[in-house]
């Protein structure tokens, strides 16, 4: 009887380890990317090399291995996969256009010469993993003019592995005004907080979906309005998956841009959203999103309830 006690507490052991997936960080500081593997499995990195005008989040993989999001598309190739961007000014100095990175080249005929304008990955704070999840923090400097930083950013990145090859991510920011006054320059259309721009092959274009809370489907129906989360699903190659991003906010649904190309994502709140205004000098400016890399289309996947768990602060 002891020893059939002792066969079944470890087989509880083993199938609880089995159930409960891991979530390993591999730094590669050679290439400057940071890899984030699930399983085993690497599914996303967090990009920082020179060669890009900013930091970004590429590849993102579904949980069958394929590739959600597309790093520098033929169309909008500023586009890094999931990224954070705006237009700035200091005082008289240039109005800086982060977004459209072509723009901050230093020769505009050689882009091997780099960019005069970008945001910079200063250094990496806590690394951490624990069983499931692992969090990953980020010091950056928005830098214009070669040397001059007008932003410091902290980022935050929390990794959730789910099992059946889904996680979740919980990217937080917050922009501080360090060295002096900073306007920001947005338009409707040209800011990112975050954008995430979905591969090809699970666009629209080719079939995707896209989806509200409100049960609203399509760019038509989506694009400008109030949202508290909005999903990206297609069907490739039999199977049914995609991404979902998650408002996480004490102030209500946010606006969102949609395209049936590819690039979704939400607009700050009403006060700073497609509006010009001025952050302060030492004001921040901060965010939330969750992005949930799943199974299924929004019903299947299960959309509207895991946002309530992300809301709870249960993901």
């Amino acid at each position: 009887m002891r020893f059939l006690c002792l066969v079944l507490c470890v087989a509880a052991t083993v199938a609880a380890d089995a159930a409960s997936p891991s979530v390993e960080l591999q730094p590669d500081n050679a290439a400057k990317k940071l890899v984030v593997l699930v399983d085993g499995h690497p599914k996303l990195a967090y990009q920082y090399g020179d060669e890009f005008a900013l930091p970004h989040v590429w590849p993102i993989r579904s949980p069958s291995g394929k590739l959600l999001t597309v790093q520098r598309p033929n169309q909008f190739p500023h586009h890094r996969s999931l990224w954070i961007a705006d237009k700035v000014q200091v005082a008289d100095g240039p109005a800086v256009d982060f977004y459209h990175s072509w723009k901050n080249l230093r020769t505009p005929s050689k882009p091997a010469d780099g960019f005069r304008h970008f945001v910079r990955h200063q250094r990496f704070g806590e690394l951490k993993t624990e069983g499931s999840t692992a969090s990953v923090e980020a010091e950056l400097q928005w830098i214009v003019d070669d040397n001059k930083p007008v932003l410091d950013e902290h980022r935050k990145l929390r990794v959730v592995g789910l099992g059946n090859g889904e996680y979740f991510l919980d990217l937080t920011w917050k922009l501080t005004a360090s060295e002096g006054d900073v306007k920001f320059l947005s338009d409707e259309v040209h800011y990112a907080w975050p954008y995430v721009r979905i591969h090809p092959q699970f666009s629209g274009e080719q079939g995707g979906v896209i989806t509200s809370d409100q049960g609203q489907h399509g760019q038509a129906a989506t694009n400008g309005e109030k949202a508290s989360w909005i999903d990206y699903s297609n069907t490739v190659d039999g199977e049914t998956e995609g991404l979902a991003l998650f408002i996480y906010s004490d102030d209500g649904p946010h606006r969102w841009l949609t395209r049936e190309y590819g690039t979704f994502g939400p607009r700050r709140t009403e006060k700073f959203s497609g509006t010009k205004f001025t952050l302060r000098s030492d004001e921040s400016l901060d965010g939330r999103v969750g992005i949930l890399i799943h199974r299924g289309d929004a019903k299947s996947g299960r959309i509207a309830e895991r946002y309530q768990q992300y809301i709870e602060d249960q993901l």
